[in-house]
């Protein structure tokens, strides 16, 4: 790495020498800046591109950095006549300006020979836009393959993304919600990525404050694919169906019409490859809570995993399986403006999944004193049917006043088999206790989300008001069945339980929030900002005990719970625009009360807080492509009603739970840097951001051991404090047609945990490195290549082994295409997990091969044979650390299997030579 590094300072520092500057004026034929024009140096020998950029809101350009030699100036503006003129070098000095530059208006269309350079990545104000043109993907290649390809993007074997540092929680297509646009992976794994002409990553506020100007902290990172116009002339989409060893079969097909006002897609899949095209966080959220329901051994263990991230300490370290599934699934999306006052975007989806998966779990328990050894297997047996609709119409009443209505609605059902086997037994492998059993859990939820926005302009400009309006509604029927055997050394006899457990949860939650701004003249603001929001919570858990086929009930294990929770929020800010830059700062008021009841005692729980919650935002911009962002804000995370609840959770006799409803809420401030930049001249794009949080109260959870039983309870600690900074760099090497982009994390946490009521620090630092490489030449050779590494330390201050993960990821991946038709692609992901703590070293090898050949008229048909985990390496592993463990998780995947596979792609004759018309890019007209 030195010696990269130092080969590339040198290369920079003969590349500066004697270097000299380009800057003009360009106008209109009416004398008015034209901002937008693109500027290109090109090489006067062969018409190559060396350098461009586009003129600002002046009309003003500067290109820097220029070696000395004579070039060829080239500005294109849509609708004007192409200016050219020759540069050279100044006799003396480093400039070279060629003044007043005015664009003639063009009124004949002229033959034109088109030569497109590609600009990969453009930066503006808060938008990362990619030109998808500039990053090549395999044939018949779906979106979620084109977002691995761009730099500052990253997408996980599960298909989650994550862009700068942030999980993608949103996709749009044309600035359209795409089957609602909560599930990304309806668009990355549906979408074919030769219809996309940009990928924009940005950061989505909420509709009230995109309107009002008052950013109310409910930001997600988003992505919105841009189309190329030639895909809004008519439908497109891809067919594809596949057969193979072991009977694993595939089919997938999506059409798709797009056009300026309407957007319509039919998606529909079905496979037992294990290729999810949808999200089923309801099926996992459900799977949680039934394992949580009816626990054998080691079931509500996984589920206090989850709990025991509160005390910062990361979990997952990688997992690359998850058994065996089949699924399938499909819907269709509409949207379409009724009128010129109404849109409404409206879509349904189906999907049906069978998961099947057989696991085993080591687990290192640290005491004070000494340690002992926890073991499970576990096979699994699920299904789960989810239906999903959303609405959306937006109507402008008149020029001032507008409604939005948003609507989600969901129905899930799901059923669940799992037996277990566990045992905690000493370092020197005496058993000490065990279970084993069977549970099963069948369940349905329903769940309704709906906003009603109102907007209002007022004649004063810049004066607005608007009204946010919430309903949600869920009701959730679950139903359970164990039969577990207990045995403990020493006890004479074993235990044995038998149960049957129901529990209902209904949730309504009512919210109102509103917005005012008022101008103060000069580009200054004062903004008003309330919201109120009710919860209201029921939970009804019956739990029987079955004796010889007689029920009786637990009074122990039932309970009936109810919360109402009140939450009040003023702020007030002054926000301030300039012409490089924007400020807001302020402060408001939460108030919250929070009341509950348990099996009719009424308010057992009754407790009320108030927090203040300042912020502050600086916005400001270098240029038209470097921008600086800086948060500080403060929220409060109010304790769930399960944490609340004061109730022992013992249905796991080894590892039982208990509800605390002396909990207070945990506050959190936030400071967040965010900079971007992109240098058009040498197609350079860095990113960088950085996270610090620090939270008071913090709720963790705190682990008593006694007897070798394992209980859970959440508390207060002082404090966890969290750094997160991530960065990446990408730049071009233009001479061998490559480009590198490097990538790099830092994540510090010190945080507080408890173990046997002795509290002690955790500290725990992760890095994270990462090089990708890519190699294009022409349309025949797309080669990739990438590793990345992580390294991660968790220090205890107490007699606990420290931890140090060590895992790295090597990819490989290309792509031949020879005699236009025929085309060979490769992939290898070589996975190695180590311990360096307890000396676990494994590695595994995922490599996959296939070859094709396209046919049909314009290409539009390919025949394809592939393998898939041509190793065979049927696994995927996890491990975890947290509070006083440390856990390996070994489950079953997918092993090799062949499969044949004809693709068909529709309307590809819409662009048939492949020219690319949208995105940005240089047009050399002769």
């Amino acid at each position: 790495m030195k010696v990269i590094t130092l080969g590339l300072l040198f290369c920079c520092q003969v590349a500066i020498g004697q270097q000299f500057t380009v800057t003009g004026h360009v106008f209109d034929s009416l004398d008015n800046p034209m901002p937008g024009a693109t500027v290109m140096l090109l090489n006067p020998s062969d018409s190559t591109l060396v350098k461009f950029n586009v003129t600002n809101s002046e009309g003003l350009f500067e290109i820097k950095n220029l070696a000395p030699s004579k070039y060829w100036i080239k500005i294109t503006f849509i609708g004007c006549k192409t200016h050219t003129s020759d540069i050279l070098p100044p006799a003396s000095g480093t400039l070279v300006d060629v003044g007043r530059i005015v664009m003639k208006e063009s009124h004949t269309k002229l033959d034109e020979l088109i030569v497109s350079a590609t600009i990969p990545v453009i930066v503006k104000q808060d938008t990362i836009e990619y030109n998808a043109s500039s990053f090549k993907t395999i044939r018949n290649a779906n979106v979620e393959e084109l977002l691995k390809k761009l730099p500052g993007v990253e997408v996980d074997s599960d298909g989650n993304i994550v862009a700068q540092g942030e999980e993608v929680r949103r996709i749009t297509v044309d600035g359209k919600d795409f089957f609602g646009g909560t599930d990304p992976k309806l668009a990355t794994r549906n979408l074919p990525a030769d219809a996309i002409n940009k990928v924009q990553v940005h950061d989505r506020k909420s509709d009230q404050a995109i309107f009002s100007g008052i950013d109310d902290g409910q930001r997600e990172k988003a992505i919105n694919l841009e189309l190329k116009p030639e895909k809004r002339a008519g439908a497109f989409g891809n067919f594809a169906a596949g057969y193979g060893t072991d009977n694993r079969y595939q089919a997938k097909a999506n059409v798709n019409r797009f056009s300026k006002e309407k957007q319509f897609s039919v998606l529909a899949m079905a496979n037992n490859t294990n290729q999810q095209g949808f999200s089923i966080d309801e099926y996992m959220n459900f799977t949680a809570g039934a394992q949580g329901m009816m626990s054998g051994g080691g079931g509500a263990v996984r589920i206090q995993v989850n709990e025991d991230n509160q005390a910062g300490v990361p979990l997952d370290f990688g997992n690359r399986a998850n058994g065996i599934m089949s699924t399938f699934g499909g819907g269709v999306n509409f949207s379409n403006r009724l009128s010129s006052k109404t849109d409404l975007t409206a879509s349904y989806f189906l999907n049906h999944l069978d998961h099947s998966k057989a696991q085993t779990t080591y687990r290192e328990n640290f005491l004070q004193n000494g340690k002992f050894i926890y073991n499970e297997r576990s096979a699994e047996d699920n299904k789960n049917e989810n239906h999903r609709i959303s609405l959306m119409v937006d109507h402008k009443i008149d020029s001032a006043n507008s409604l939005k209505l948003t609507t989600n609605a969901s129905y899930n059902q799901t059923s669940i088999a799992t037996t277990s086997t566990s045992e905690n037994h000493t370092e020197a492998g005496e058993s000490i206790n065990g279970s084993n059993g069977t549970t099963i859990a069948e369940g349905s939820s329903a769940n309704l989300n709906t906003n009603l926005l109102y907007k209002h302009r007022f004649g004063k400009k810049g004066r607005t008001f608007s009204g946010n309006f919430q309903l949600a509604i869920l009701k959730a029927d679950q139903e359970g069945l164990l039969d577990a055997l207990y045995k403990v050394e020493g006890v004479e006899n074993d235990r044995t339980i038998t149960q049957r457990s129901e529990q209902t949860t209904e949730t309504q939650t009512y919210g109102a929030s509103f917005s005012y701004i008022e101008p103060l003249g000069n580009r200054n603001y004062i903004e008003a900002h309330y919201n109120l929001r009710q919860n209201v919570n029921s939970v009804n858990r019956p739990v029987y005990d079955v004796q010889d086929r007689i029920e009786l009930y637990n009074d122990s294990l039932s309970t009936k719970y109810r919360s109402d929770y009140v939450y009040n929020r003023a702020s007030l800010n002054f926000r301030m625009n300039r012409k490089k830059y924007t400020l807001t700062v302020g402060t408001g008021v939460q108030q919250t009360n929070l009341k509950g009841d348990v099996d009719g005692q009424p308010s057992i729980i009754n407790r009320s807080y108030r927090n203040f919650v300042p912020v502050l935002r600086f916005n400001y911009d270098f240029s038209s492509a470097r921008h600086l962002r800086f948060d500080f804000e403060t929220s409060v995370e109010e304790p769930t009603i399960q944490q609340l609840q004061p109730v022992l959770d013992n249905r796991d006799q080894l590892n039982p739970y208990q509800g605390n409803p002396s909990l207070r809420p945990a506050y959190q401030q936030s400071w967040r840097l965010n900079f971007t930049s992109f240098d058009p001249g040498s197609f350079v794009t860095f990113f960088m951001f950085a996270d610090i949080d620090f939270v008071t109260n913090a709720i963790i959870n705190s682990i008593t051991n006694q007897d070798f039983i394992r209980t859970t309870m959440p508390v207060n600690v002082a404090s966890r404090t969290s750094v997160n900074v991530n960065t990446t760099l990408s730049f071009p090497i233009t001479p061998i047609n490559s480009r590198i982009s490097l990538g790099g994390s830092l994540r510090g946490e010190r945080g507080l945990n408890m173990l046997d009521n002795f509290t002690y620090g955790i500290t725990q630092q992760t890095k994270r490195g990462s090089v990708r490489y890519n190699y294009h030449y022409q349309d025949l050779l797309d080669l990739n290549l990438g590793v990345e590494l992580s390294d991660q330390d968790i220090r205890y201050e107490l007699a606990q082994p420290d931890q140090h993960f060590v895992n790295a990821t090597y990819t490989a991946d290309g792509t031949l295409t020879f005699l236009r038709k025929y085309q060979i692609t490769y992939g290898l992901d070589y996975l190695v997990y180590k311990n360096k703590s307890t000396g676990f070293d494994q590695s595994v090898p995922l490599l996959n091969f296939s070859f094709s050949r396209s046919f049909l008229k314009n290409n539009s048909g390919e025949l394809k044979i592939s393998v898939t985990n041509l190793l065979d390496k049927a696994i995927g592993i996890n491990q975890a650390s947290s509070v006083n463990y440390v856990e390996r998780t070994t489950t079953n995947s997918l092993g090799r299997y062949f499969m044949l596979t004809f693709s068909f792609a529709l309307n590809k004759q819409i662009n048939p030579m492949g020219i690319r018309r949208g995105g940005p890019m240089m047009r050399i007209m002769r």
